[in-house]
């Protein structure tokens, strides 16, 4: 089994930044693609960025130039700076990962139980 654990969320004023972490723990061979997906009250849960095992990224027109996200494959963790937040950033922020348990095993979908992320004065 494999554990994603969030961490850094909080409350900010507008302006500022914040850096979001995730870290995937358990039976991993091998991570694919990692991402951050946000679910604001009332709204479908939607994508912010996504990285691949080769550096590839894609990210959400919303934080285009906002936000970076980065992994450390040593520490099985992604990260995502967001900078310039403002009051529509606030949401529930979740990890996403595709993990391989072992060598020939096949690609597993797995979630984070998600941070709060709330933008205001």
């Amino acid at each position: 089994q494999v554990q994603l654990v969030e961490s850094g969320g909080g409350l900010v004023q507008p302006g500022g930044s914040l850096r979001l972490s995730c870290a995937a723990s358990g039976s991993i061979f091998s991570i694919s693609f990692m991402g951050w997906y946000r679910q604001a009250p009332g709204k479908q849960r939607e994508l912010v960025a996504t990285i691949t095992s080769s550096r590839s990224t894609n990210y959400a027109d919303s934080v285009k130039g906002r936000a970076t996200i980065s992994r450390d494959d040593a520490k099985n963790t992604v990260y995502l700076q967001m900078n310039s937040l403002k009051p529509e950033d606030t949401a529930v922020y979740y990890c996403n990962a595709g993990v391989r348990s072992s060598r020939f095993g096949n690609t597993k979908d797995y979630w984070g139980q998600g941070t709060q992320v709330t933008v205001s004065s």
